[in-house]
């Protein structure tokens, strides 16, 4: 007979933004429009470097759009385009960039974990060689699916960065990062 175990409670307490200051700090800064929000990264796992600010829209399908991401982009900003977007729909966006391709480097395509979503994945990334950000997206993404999943992604892909999420431990962020993950989405629950 199989044992159930029970789960962990965990009665340490837990924080978030209302429960917290951000402690101002002496600058020698004389105006806010000094201050430059620009960052370079190399990434772990891609070692690709990006140069921009690490401000990143959500994949929301409201939100990741494609006219968002033309916008931000302007700004040096990040989108994670939605996942609903078909093959076609991802070539006519090229096609009305042609000009500007420099998009292309401030934004990253979403993807499930279904095999349907692997196989378009790989379509649209093989299409358009300038994609070289992928973002693997689950509601819960403590599933042993997902960690393999990311795994697959990393081999398929081993020159793309990969943003992976939503977790909020650091110990499942440590997995997502072991697996090949590049950046982990913590998401906080606010009640």
């Amino acid at each position: 007979m199989d044992c159930v175990r029970m789960p962990t409670i965990e009665n340490e307490p837990k924080l978030d933004f209302k429960d917290v200051l951000l402690r101002p700090k002496r600058s020698t800064l004389k105006s806010r429009a000094d201050v430059d929000l620009v960052r370079e990264f190399v990434f772990r796992n891609s070692k690709k470097e990006y140069v921009g600010i690490p401000i990143v829209a959500s994949n929301m399908d409201t939100v990741g759009t494609f006219e968002v991401a033309e916008a931000l982009s302007k700004k040096r900003l990040f989108t994670t385009i939605h996942k609903h977007y078909s093959v076609d729909q991802w070539m006519e966006f090229v096609s009305r960039i042609s000009s500007n391709q420099d998009i292309l480097s401030q934004i990253g395509i979403s993807s499930g974990i279904s095999d349907y979503d692997f196989t378009k994945l790989k379509k649209i990334c093989g299409l358009i060689s300038e994609l070289q950000y992928i973002c693997l997206d689950v509601a819960n993404g403590y599933s042993e699916a997902f960690v393999d999943f990311i795994r697959r992604v990393r081999e398929e892909f081993p020159r793309h960065t990969i943003f992976a999420g939503n977790v909020v431990t650091g110990e499942m962020t440590e997995a997502l990062i072991l697996a090949g993950a590049d950046v982990v989405k913590n998401v906080a629950t606010f009640l």
